[in-house]
């Protein structure tokens, strides 16, 4: 298991640039034995999202406005620290950075274009609905016990 399996796909043909990607490592709070104590296993994985060029400036400006709340000075962060390893927590890392991305460069849904309600099922929820009042009306005034 040596080697990271990147270049993680954003969508289509861009990827993550391994380049640009900076690690930061420290002892995680997660599971393990006597060797958690002394072992980095918990991953911080930065990303210049303000500075990159590989992305295209439309899915860019994008995830900049989407990911605001996340970024600090234009770095994206995620952390990953469920697994006792170090190489799965990158892995989990970068996985979830690229679909963080995928998610705030999507292009925006479609509008929804408004349509009239027909006829035939407007007509019939109101007939049902004085159906319904029917039978209500007729369990009142009366003694059921």
């Amino acid at each position: 298991m040596e080697g990271m399996s990147g270049p993680y796909q954003i969508r289509g043909s861009v990827s993550l640039p391994e380049a640009e990607l900076q690690w930061r490592f420290s002892r995680s709070s997660g599971p393990g034995g006597q060797h958690v104590n002394t072992s980095d296993s918990r991953v911080e994985l930065l990303f210049d999202l303000a500075a990159t060029d590989a992305l295209p400036e439309v899915w860019k400006a994008r995830a900049l406005e989407r990911l605001a709340s996340r970024l600090v000075d234009g770095v994206l962060t995620v952390r990953a620290s469920e697994h006792r390893s170090q190489w799965r927590n990158r892995e989990t890392a970068a996985v979830r950075l690229a679909a963080l991305l995928a998610e705030a460069t999507a292009p925006p849904p479609k509008p929804r274009r408004a349509t009239k309600i027909p006829r035939g099922i407007n007509e019939r929820r109101l007939r049902e609905k004085k159906q319904r009042a029917e039978t209500k009306r007729g369990r009142q005034g009366r003694d059921w016990g």
